[in-house]
């Protein structure tokens, strides 16, 4: 491994980039500070943490055993706090050791805030490339992995820094949320009004009142305590079946049945919707409606006349619309390999964002670079690390060879690594998933992917302003 005369002064960015509109940071940073590595690097490599010139933390490794690639991670959330969380990216270095003990570096990015922002995150994770490269030197290759929302920046990584035989030869997009920010919430939307119509708390009655599409008025000091005793004072979602009351029961049922949630998850989409929806509204929108239900009938319940009669309706801000979609929609633009893994039971992001992606690359013609794979858990964020290895080894192949592989070779490669990790491989090789639109009701015009084309996204960029400022 070898070090540039240059240090990570000075490192970043180059680049000039809209955001709303920024690219990766220009003013001088510190270099990076040798640390201890989280138990599950051990000491199995070298590692690093610090903060860039925008305030983002970060955390790095290098393998003593490294095979001169890089990858670089993409967070998901994302996370609320006000400033960058230091204990985030160590947080997730020992997460995914699994890619270090494969003799990858690896470099991850808290970001430089909390809240939402695709962009400025995508900004953040290049930044951090950037930075280790003028410490450490440039790698054979370089990989952007993006898990949860995360998948959703890494893939805004790949349309704005990674053209072709540019910083980035691949990308892996597990669990992503890949329908983007203007019709990926769509189902929260619903949830928010839907859970208001049966449960009635969330403002109560004699509470300050509030459009549903604010997620939580700005000034409320709710918290999540707060907000799962309601849940349970509704639904009774944390006790067993047979210690609700009937309502409970029925309320419970009602509201799973019309948005197509998990119980299991039920609290955590619930909470999206109201302090992630918040922070997006209030404080990235200036207080403008980026969300609509209008023309969408729910269906499920135990009456739905009445549902959509009483439901909450209302339409979205278009400007406020189009600052998301610029934020955090993709036009399909890959230049470069990206292979995604999905479980096809995952409860948080749902495979059929998996639908929405394939339609977005396919809509821009460029569906040639992408392979995804599929996997029968039914989990999030904790997949086979077996099954990471074996899609870290297969983009890399892929890189390296110009040989696309198959969802079939995928799964058939996958023993080796398990081999080492003994945690399974559950590949399902034949598997497609329905149109994002069965499993989330459009909105009138939302059936035609991409979401953002790239048309749109040059006109948009011209507007002052335009996005989520970083």
């Amino acid at each position: 491994m070898r070090r540039t005369v240059a240090s990570a002064v000075g490192v970043a960015g180059i680049v000039a980039g809209t955001l709303g509109n920024a690219g990766p940071a220009q003013a001088a940073q510190p270099r990076p500070a040798p640390v201890a590595c989280p138990a599950s690097v051990g000491d199995k490599a070298t590692c690093y943490t610090g903060q860039d010139s925008d305030g983002a933390y970060y955390a790095i490794a290098i393998p003593k055993k490294w095979n001169g690639s890089l990858i670089v991670h993409s967070h998901g959330g994302p996370d609320l706090g006000d400033g960058s969380d230091p204990e985030r990216s160590v947080g997730d270095l020992d997460r995914w050791s699994v890619m270090v003990s494969e003799g990858y570096a690896w470099a991850g990015s808290s970001y430089r805030r909390g809240g939402y922002g695709t962009r400025m995150a995508a900004a953040d994770t290049e930044n951090l490339r950037r930075l280790f490269v003028a410490d450490f030197g440039r790698p054979e290759r370089t990989y952007v992995h993006g898990q949860s929302w995360g998948g959703n920046v890494a893939a805004k990584v790949v349309e704005t820094y990674g053209k072709k035989n540019g910083p980035y030869d691949g990308a892996l997009l597990t669990s992503g949320v890949l329908g983007g920010g203007s019709r990926g919430y769509d189902y929260r939307v619903d949830l928010r009004v839907v859970y208001q119509y049966y449960c009635h708390n969330l403002p109560r009655p004699g509470e300050p009142q509030y459009p549903l599409w604010q997620g939580l008025r700005p000034g409320s000091t709710l918290t999540t305590a707060g907000l799962r005793a309601r849940l349970q004072e509704c639904t009774g979602y944390a006790s067993a079946p047979e210690e609700r009351t009937a309502l409970q029961q029925r309320n419970l049922d009602d509201i799973l049945a019309v948005t197509r949630l998990p119980e299991r998850t039920l609290e955590s989409h619930l909470r999206f919707s109201v302090f992630t929806f918040r922070d997006i509204v209030h404080s990235r929108l200036g207080d403008r409606n980026p969300f609509g239900n209008q023309g969408v009938w729910y269906s499920g319940s135990h009456d739905d006349t009445a549902l959509n009669a009483g439901v909450e309706r209302f339409s979205a801000d278009p400007g406020a619309r189009r600052d998301l979609s610029y934020d955090s929609d993709l036009t399909g633009r890959v230049s470069i390999p990206v292979l995604t893994m999905h479980a096809i039971d995952d409860p948080t992001a749902f495979v059929e964002h998996e639908a929405a992606y394939r339609a977005t690359v396919d809509g821009a013609h460029h569906g040639k670079n992408v392979v995804q794979t599929f996997t029968k858990e039914s989990e999030h964020s904790e997949l086979s690390d077996a099954e990471y290895a074996d899609s870290i080894a297969a983009l890399d192949s892929w890189a390296r060879t110009g040989t696309k592989p198959t969802p079939r070779s995928i799964a058939s490669a996958c023993a080796t690594f398990d081999r080492v990790y003994g945690t399974g491989c559950f590949y399902d090789s034949g598997y497609h998933p329905k149109p994002y639109a069965s499993r989330v009701r459009p909105r009138p015009g939302g059936l035609a992917w991409p979401a953002m084309t790239s048309a749109q996204e040059r006109a948009w960029s011209r507007i002052d302003g335009v996005g989520i400022a970083p």
